[in-house]
């Protein structure tokens, strides 16, 4: 299992360099492809990682942390921090930027060290949970290898329209590595369930926000169909596996 995992890791970060070649594939207008990617992703979250919450949330009731006591949704409430993050760097993005339509930033932008900071622990915590999930099993594994392969690309598309020049130099490099990362510290660590399921939930979060950022913008250039038919497609998948 750690074999496959380690594959699986370096998987992902091939993709965060070389996806680019299926730019002419991927670029606007808004691609079906993308779309579907983006519907997958989202099936995971709503079909496998939020039902597993609920068990994560027992595991961090029992921890008997101080915290713990004030709240009865804490692993819900990181799931909606792991959004608002997201959300808040999306709009410092398009803020910088000055809308959708306008040219990519300027490479040595503030708000670009912000992303990859963000997207680099993003990748981090992604990395880390192909070696420690929730839910064990090879099944398991590779349904969640697929959703974060497909989310990722997703990703990657937004920041290469954000961030052309900088993304495309520097970018790429440090989330690919930041996978790799973030497996070897989940192959030399183990921490604890509670935070386990403190950090899946603020992935699910995270997932939640970068798909539906580019299927639900003002513009409308978000593909329904294909968006429906990839989250209805992986959540029978889901329910198969």
């Amino acid at each position: 299992m750690m074999g496959l995992s380690a594959l699986l890791a370096l998987c992902l970060a091939l993709l965060h360099l070389y996806v680019r070649l299926l730019s002419p594939v991927l670029d606007a207008p808004r691609s079906p492809w993308l779309s579907l990617a983006g519907g997958a992703a989202t099936a995971y979250v709503f079909v496998h990682i939020f039902p597993s919450l609920c068990d994560g949330q027992e595991v961090v009731l029992r921890t008997g942390w101080a915290w713990v006591s004030t709240l009865d949704r804490h692993v819900f409430l990181i799931a909606l921090a792991g959004l608002l993050v997201f959300y808040a760097l999306e709009r410092a993005a398009l803020g910088a930027r000055g809308g959708r339509d306008t040219p990519p930033l300027s490479p040595g932008q503030g708000v670009f060290w912000l992303h990859l900071a963000s997207f680099g622990l993003y990748n981090f915590l992604i990395g880390y949970l192909l070696v420690n999930r929730a839910t064990p099993g090879p099944a398991n594994l590779l349904t969640y290898f697929l959703a974060m392969a497909l989310h990722m690309a997703g990703n990657d598309y937004g920041l290469r329209r954000h961030f052309t020049d900088s993304y495309r130099h520097l970018g790429r490099l440090v989330l690919a590595g930041a996978v790799l990362a973030g497996w070897g510290f989940g192959y030399l660590f183990r921490v604890h369930d509670a935070v386990l399921a403190i950090l899946f939930a603020f992935l699910a979060g995270g997932v939640v926000m970068n798909t539906m950022k580019d299927e639900l913008p003002l513009d409308g250039s978000g593909n329904a169909p294909a968006f429906t038919l990839g989250a209805v497609g992986y959540a029978a998948l889901l329910l198969v596996v």
